[in-house]
């Protein structure tokens, strides 16, 4: 497998890459709809509510930590998991600009 050239893109076009890896997995996707839907830290279960092994929630968990987008704390034997606030508004504003750099050509086709 080859290098990743990053150093050949913006610090923004990185940072979206980046950002853009949080959802690349759809098991990433339905863990972080289900933090937004509890709008709390949670402790719980996934394995229940995903239908996943512990390790592949594990190794989700972790990524979508590294990325920074959910925070957790240690509880004794239990890790609690949310949205992290701050990463969570920045990718929504990231996004939200990057798509805004689109504009519509009234409905027809481009090409």
């Amino acid at each position: 497998m080859g290098l990743t050239r990053t150093d050949l893109f913006t610090e923004e076009q990185n940072t979206i890459a980046l950002m853009a890896k949080a959802f690349n997995h759809p098991a990433r996707v339905a863990i972080l709809q289900y933090l937004l839907k509890q709008n709390a830290c949670i402790n719980s279960d996934l394995m229940s509510e995903l239908g996943l092994a512990q390790a592949t929630i594990s190794q989700h968990l972790k990524e979508l930590k590294a990325i920074g987008i959910i925070q957790g704390t240690v509880e004794g034997t239990a890790m609690n998991y949310c949205i992290h606030p701050a990463t969570w508004l920045k990718i929504k504003e990231t996004f939200n600009s990057l798509f805004d750099q689109h504009t519509c050509c009234g409905g027809s086709s481009c090409c």
